[in-house]
């Protein structure tokens, strides 16, 4: 009788979660006139299933990745070419809801299917390197992919590898066939859905005998390999898995309505990666409601400073710290000079800080391990 209520109580949740994404999808531009801020919540639910990704490789296999922006790279731009094709096949045109029932599920497939791939061939060296060996081989990875497509000479004639590499803008990023902008198919419906289906997901993962065997590894990969688990499998696939989660987030990234119509590599850059990592450890590695919950705060704290950096008074104090900020001036004014010119720096010390009193003070993040709505066990 326990299953079969637990199944309609599933059920019952999952066709509340579905009429609620598709009401969003129709409504939310009323609900929101401001498209700013239903890019910021979309985009927060698109930094959720990053992390949660991450949360697989960092926090259940315990595998050290700091590159994990270039497989949401992988995604972004291959969801945006297949998007662009397919609206161009299609006759341009509006990118409706019912039309992206069409297009998005395939550039999708192709965003997690390509970053898989490429998950597969980096979870390779995972085999023989650990910590920060395996870091750099991922950071690697991800400045590689990055430079190879900023620096393509955009618009060359030329064939092959190098002929399609130029098509994707070089520096000036991808937008659409014939620069007319990448056609933004990725609505309310499919952001927020497959963040609550990913987040299902996650969980199950963590809870199954896979995530079991994924934590066992990260504890003594020698006594778990004694019990039969085998490490070969189970960290490529690991990477594997988390590589196909961020492509679908940088798929949807790369056509996601109320975007920017154009994927430029310098979004994946090193700090995306090192914004990915705070995420999962703000939040707990290991729990996958600590790395949503690190997805929201993260890019509701970037946001705030951007509005920050645009407001009258920091302009002002911008202007400020740039007549008093020479050479010549005490070194805190230079610092204040820096920081004012921009506040994205002041953003990485503020993370920094708030990581180094997170190792010192609390060590295993927000949440450790547990999740917000896990019943604890009975003692004894």
């Amino acid at each position: 009788m326990a299953p079969r209520k637990k199944s309609r109580r599933i059920a019952f949740v999952g066709a509340g979660v579905l009429v609620v994404v598709v009401l969003l999808d129709f409504f939310l531009r009323d609900i929101l006139p401001d498209s700013s801020i239903r890019q910021l919540l979309m985009l927060a639910a698109c930094n959720v299933i990053v992390a949660l990704s991450l949360n697989v490789i960092n926090g259940m296999a315990g595998q050290f990745s700091i590159g994990h922006a270039g497989f949401v790279g992988i995604g972004g731009y291959t969801s945006a070419v297949i998007a662009s094709n397919l609206h161009a096949a299609l006759g341009g045109g509006d990118t409706s809801f019912g039309r992206s029932f069409l297009v998005v599920p395939v550039c999708l497939l192709g965003s997690a299917t390509l970053a898989g791939i490429f998950g597969f061939l980096v979870g390779l060296p995972s085999l023989r390197l650990k910590g920060d060996y395996l870091a750099i081989v991922t950071l690697g990875f991800a400045e590689i992919f990055r430079l190879v497509i900023a620096t393509a000479n955009a618009g060359s004639d030329a064939s092959g590898i190098g002929g399609a590499l130029s098509k994707l803008g070089g520096q000036n990023g991808y937008q659409g066939i014939e620069n007319q902008g990448v056609p933004l198919y990725a609505g309310p419906f499919w952001v927020f859905g497959l963040a609550f289906l990913l987040g299902v997901v996650a969980w199950r993962i963590k809870f199954s005998g896979w995530g079991r065997a994924l934590r066992a590894l990260r504890e003594d990969d020698i006594a778990a390999a004694a019990v039969g688990v085998d490490p070969t499998r189970y960290k490529v696939t690991s990477f594997v898995i988390a590589a196909v989660g961020a492509g679908i987030a940088g798929g949807l990234m790369g056509i996601m309505r109320d975007g920017t119509p154009v994927v430029n590599p310098d979004s994946y850059n090193f700090q995306a990666s090192f914004d990915a990592i705070t995420m999962v450890i703000l939040g707990g590695s290991g729990s996958v409601s600590g790395a949503a919950i690190g997805g929201v705060f993260i890019t509701f704290s970037i946001k705030a400073i951007e509005l920050l950096q645009s407001t009258d008074i920091v302009q002002r104090l911008r202007r400020l710290s740039d007549a008093v900020g020479d050479g010549s001036a005490p070194i805190l004014v230079r610092i204040g000079a820096l920081v004012f010119h921009d506040l994205n720096a002041l953003r990485m010390i503020i993370y920094a800080m708030v990581l180094v009193g997170l190792m010192i003070m609390r060590p295993e993040g927000l949440l450790g391990e547990r999740e917000l709505f896990q019943k604890k066990r009975a003692k004894g």
